[in-house]
C-alpha cells in the first residue's frame, strides 16, 4: 500500500507526506516535468508534459488498496475502478455513490463554457479545509491498516 499524489496545482502535498509518515506508509508524488517538487520523505516520478500524461502514469502505477489524492474526477473514477481509494485536496473521499453526480456536474459545466457561459471557480483555500483532508486521510488510512 501507498499513498499516490497527483501533484500538480496539489495544496496538500507537505501533509500528505507527513501524514503519511506517521503511518509509515510510502509516498508517491506524481507531477509533470514543467513542476520541481522534491520533498523530503516522498519518491517524485517526472513525467512529460501532455495532456492527463501524469494521470496516466499514476494510474498505471495504482494498486489495489493504495491511497490517491487527486482533484480530477475522472482520474479518481479510474482508481476507484482499481480497487483503490481516491480523495480530494478538501477531504471528499470519493466512492461509487458520489462519483457519477460529480462527472456529471463537470460535464455540465464545460458545456456551459463551452457556450460562452460563466461557471464559479473554487472558493478560497481555508485551514478547515488542511483539517478535513487530514481527518479524511487519517481515516483511509486507518481503515486500511486491517488489509495490510
Amino acid at each position: 500500500m501507498k499513498i499516490l499524489i497527483d501533484a500538480d496545482a496539489c495544496p496538500v502535498v507537505d501533509l500528505t507526506i507527513e501524514t503519511g509518515k506517521k503511518f509509515g506508509i510510502k509516498t508517491v508524488i506524481f507531477c509533470d516535468e514543467a513542476h520541481k517538487i522534491d520533498k523530503a520523505g516522498a519518491e517524485t516520478i517526472y513525467v512529460s508534459q501532455g495532456n492527463d500524461s501524469v494521470d496516466f502514469v499514476l494510474l498505471r502505477s495504482t494498486e489495489a488498496n493504495d491511497i490517491v489524492v487527486t482533484q480530477d474526477f475522472g482520474l479518481a473514477s479510474m482508481i476507484l475502478a482499481k480497487k483503490a481509494a481516491a480523495l480530494n485536496q478538501n477531504g471528499l473521499i470519493y466512492n461509487q455513490f458520489n462519483i457519477d453526480q460529480l462527472l456529471f456536474t463537470r460535464h455540465i459545466s464545460k458545456k456551459i463554457r463551452n457556450n460562452g457561459g460563466r461557471t464559479k471557480g473554487p472558493k478560497k483555500r481555508e485551514k478547515s479545509d488542511d483539517e478535513n483532508f487530514e481527518k479524511s486521510l487519517i481515516s483511509l488510512l486507518k481503515k486500511s491498516e486491517g488489509i495490510r
